[in-house]
């Protein structure tokens, strides 16, 4: 018998990979096929924020960056955790909040997806704007030109 996993901290980050040229790599969501995504996670026990968002680039697409290629934002936003996925949180926990990062990466980057992700494809900012699932990911990057 596995043991449980530990509820997420409603704390998290938003990971913007790019190739500096205005296109944006999106993966799509194992278990919600058409969400596509940034690269996002919640902090664990003992990370800072920069940590967890090197970490889940790592698990999440195989991607190891450096400190020094991962930019921080220094923002956050707030938003409603969609229902279906507040059963991971603490009970009454309905908010999260989410701090953005980004980091150029080469489009010939070998991506290796986890199992949380089923597919990746390169974007215009503008296509990949329309095509993510969550207003704060859409709005990350409409604002990415601001923080290159």
């Amino acid at each position: 018998m596995s043991a449980a996993k530990p509820l997420k901290q409603p704390v998290s980050v938003l990971v913007v990979l790019h190739d500096g040229n205005g296109n944006i790599l999106l993966i799509e969501r194992a278990d919600r096929a058409g969400f596509w995504q940034s690269v996002t996670g919640s902090i664990e026990a003992g990370e800072t924020l920069s940590q967890t968002a090197l970490r889940e680039v790592q698990e999440e697409t195989g991607i190891t960056l450096s400190d020094g290629q991962l930019h921080d934002w220094q923002q956050s936003r707030q938003y409603e955790i969609y229902p279906h996925w507040r059963h991971r949180y603490p009970p009454g926990i309905t908010r999260n909040t989410e701090h953005v990062f980004s980091a150029r990466i080469a489009p010939d980057t070998v991506i290796k997806l986890s199992k949380e992700h089923t597919a990746f494809c390169w974007l215009e900012h503008t296509a990949a704007a329309e095509t993510v699932f969550s207003p704060s990911n859409r709005q990350a990057i409409l604002e990415l030109a601001e923080h290159l």
